[in-house]
């Protein structure tokens, strides 16, 4: 009770000393209230506007402690999870939601990826070392890397029931390297990857003579423009045509070639079989060659050939996880965007600029082989389906 108060309320008893009790009661209760009120009016502006998780803790034992700051407790079970880690729950999560195709075509993607930079990193180091050293370095790597994961079962990896056509595609796949990476060297990479895409082209005429297909009209029609959007990128002249622009058609043959055989071989052959056989081969018809053209790479040099190797490797392994997940009618388009990562590369670290012929004439092929790609998806609809 406030000084003030105290005396207003012993003048009043004075005063009525003959006064009721209830009176009496009624003062005193007055008094008090007047001293709660005239307390809340003393109290400063800044403590209204403190709010209530800011005030001290009772029983506080000194001022420090009743002016600390605001101490967050750890929630129960650890520590709050930081930013990363809420990105990777979200991340895991959308993942697990996602459908077949949708991870096939991060798979696929990500193999594009990684395969302009294993491209790049040849087309830049192919400048002073011979390919079949670059070849060869990157066999031996991804070799060993292969065996290395099939430690456990190697000699059900090395189990083969068709070794004849194991080498043969081995030897596809040498010849399709030698070729298809040459051009990537020697020519704008824009254009040799426009006209790697033929090998859709090529697939549909090697089905036909090899695996006994049948190709009606549409797709007949379909591979011939193709054909002529190759005819576009070569620009025939009364020079003739361009000796590495025709390697790139080569290596698209051959890479046609791969794709049957690996159709063959995939009724009873494993992948990591096939890869393993496809590294014994190459390595054994590279090493003579490679010891005869030999130079010694730099530091520098020897890093990008661990790269490019790396990458291979990796791109490989992404592109056969692609087409395990997702459809292959689905995936298939997503490889035109090599053309995009092949021009900017190109742009950026070779000063290239991909001339009108070549934008037409890929534009022509990529039409033809989504054409392609979509019929032969719906011809291989009902069959899967009866199967």
């Amino acid at each position: 009770m406030s000084l003030a108060a105290t005396r207003r309320f012993v003048d009043e008893g004075r005063e009525g000393t003959n006064a009721a009790p209830a009176q009496r009661g009624r003062a005193m209760v007055g008094a008090m209230d007047e001293d709660r009120q005239t307390g809340r009016r003393g109290r400063s502006e800044w403590e209204d506007e403190v709010p209530a998780w800011q005030e001290p803790a009772m029983g506080s034992s000194s001022a420090d402690e009743a002016h600390s700051p605001l101490v967050l407790r750890e929630p129960p079970g650890g520590a709050a999870p930081g930013r990363p880690a809420r990105l990777t729950r979200r991340l895991r999560h959308w993942w697990r939601g996602a459908s077949p195709n949708l991870r096939g075509s991060v798979f696929m993607l990500s193999a594009l990826l990684v395969y302009a930079v294993m491209v790049g990193a040849i087309k830049h180091v192919g400048q002073a070392i011979p390919l079949v050293q670059i070849l060869l370095i990157r066999q031996v790597i991804m070799t060993l890397i292969l065996l290395a994961f099939a430690a456990g079962s190697l000699r059900q990896a090395l189990h083969t029931e068709r070794l004849g056509l194991q080498v043969s595609r081995s030897v596809l796949t040498l010849a399709s390297m030698l070729a298809g990476f040459t051009a990537v060297v020697k020519i704008p990479l824009a254009q040799a990857t426009a006209i790697g895409f033929s090998q859709v082209l090529f697939v549909t005429i090697a089905a036909v003579i090899v695996l006994k297909e049948k190709v009606d009209g549409r797709r007949w029609a379909a591979t011939i423009i193709g054909f002529v959007g190759v005819l576009i990128m070569l620009r025939p002249s009364s020079d003739g045509l361009d000796i590495y622009a025709l390697l790139a058609v080569f290596g698209a043959i051959c890479g046609a070639g791969i794709t049957v055989s690996v159709r063959k071989l995939a009724t009873s052959e494993r992948t990591d079989t096939i890869l393993i056989y496809q590294g014994i081969v190459l390595i054994v018809l590279l090493a003579v060659p490679t010891w005869a053209w030999w130079q010694a790479p730099t530091p520098d040099q020897w890093f990008w050939l661990a790269l490019l190797s790396l990458f291979g490797t990796a791109g490989q392994w992404l592109i056969t996880r692609a087409y395990q997940v997702g459809e292959a009618a689905a995936l298939a388009p997503l490889d035109f965007s090599r053309l995009l990562l092949a021009s900017f590369t190109g742009f950026v670290f070779f000063a290239e600029i991909p001339e009108l012929t070549t934008w037409i004439g890929a534009a022509i092929v990529i039409g033809a082989t989504l054409y392609t790609i979509r019929k032969n998806a719906r011809v291989a609809g009902p069959q899967s389906a009866a199967s």
